[in-house]
């Protein structure tokens, strides 16, 4: 069962910038988010650790879509783990919370003893964002990375945005007294963020000032130098600890950066599969196809690869027959 928040601060991504280095960026925790995620599945520890990794790369990266827009990550691999694929749902309206959902497809014989990496083998790390209706979705795809899953977002903001980019994440399995073994995620997203990308949206909010600090270095190469070895002085507990709260972890590694926060946005597990959806699916299809799919009891099955929801119809009522004589 899903565990209540530890936190306020569980299940959001709170945007910042840095003032004296021109940076923007997001640091997310994933708690009751992730659980309800990874609870839907019996995957694996090395599958379950990948999934987590995907997810909070996603609720960083989803932070920027605007209302009712969809942002999707996908893994494709040859190796074992041969796919991850994530949503994100912007907010129906202001001060609603995002929706994630994710899933992971894998061979269980191929499975090794090494690092989740290692069950990634070459491929592809694709991002798609749909705006909506009457709109052509924006489609970019770069290499995997044999490093990390963040290793290659970062090389896809590198080589398909021309974005200088820069995760450093941190996930694992927590426990306290006060609650039973989960899985717990948190991190830092960093970006030099140009006006032309399609992520760099401005952050809304207050943008309250944590502190301020003159900075004499405008060179930009050093700034991103300089920002990211304070990010190397992160720890995990720090990332994903509940003592914390990720406004204190921004002013204890960037200070002397003047960070800015904004406000933050709430992000929860979600699905948006219905039968509604499954019987819209189904009517491009004819009678004939139809009762290819239909099963020895008579009926029209489908299961969720998100959430796991089953799905039991009458194959009378679906198809492009039955909508077209409806």
């Amino acid at each position: 069962m899903t565990q209540a928040n530890n936190s306020g601060w569980d299940d959001t991504v709170l945007p910042f910038q840095l003032d004296n280095s021109d940076m923007r960026g997001r640091i997310a925790r994933l708690d009751t988010a992730l659980a309800g995620i990874l609870e839907q599945h019996d995957y694996p520890p090395v599958v379950e650790a990948l999934v987590a990794e995907m997810a909070l790369l996603t609720a960083l990266i989803g932070q920027t879509m605007k209302l009712r827009w969809k942002l999707q990550l996908q893994v494709q691999s040859d190796g074992p783990v041969r796919m991850i694929a994530t949503d994100y749902y912007g907010p129906e309206e202001d001060g609603k919370p995002a929706r994630i959902r994710a899933y992971a497809s894998y061979d269980a014989e191929r499975l090794t003893d090494g690092a989740p990496i290692d069950q990634v083998g070459k491929g592809y790390f694709a991002v798609m964002i749909d705006q909506g209706k009457g709109t052509t979705p924006y489609q970019g795809i770069s290499p995997l990375s044999s490093e990390s899953l963040s290793k290659s977002a970062e090389g896809y903001f590198a080589q398909s945005e021309q974005l200088p980019t820069r995760f450093e994440l941190s996930f694992g399995k927590s426990i306290t007294s006060d609650a039973p073994e989960h899985w717990r995620a948190g991190g830092v997203m960093l970006q030099h963020m140009p006006k032309a990308s399609p992520f760099a949206a401005q952050s809304e909010g207050s943008g309250d000032i944590l502190q301020s600090a003159d900075l004499l270095d405008d060179d930009e190469k050093e700034n991103w130098t300089r920002v990211n070895v304070l990010l190397d002085t992160v720890d995990d507990l720090e990332l994903i600890g509940p003592s914390l709260e990720p406004s204190e972890v921004l002013l204890r590694l960037f200070h002397q950066e003047s960070p800015r926060i904004f406000d933050k946005q709430r992000v929860h597990f979600g699905c948006t599969c219905s039968e509604d959806r499954v019987r819209q699916s189904l009517s491009i299809y004819s009678a004939k196809d139809i009762s290819t799919m239909t099963t020895d009891e008579g009926r029209v099955t489908a299961d969720c690869q998100f959430c796991g929801a089953h799905y039991d119809i009458d194959p009378a009522t679906v198809g492009f027959d039955a909508e077209k004589n409806a």
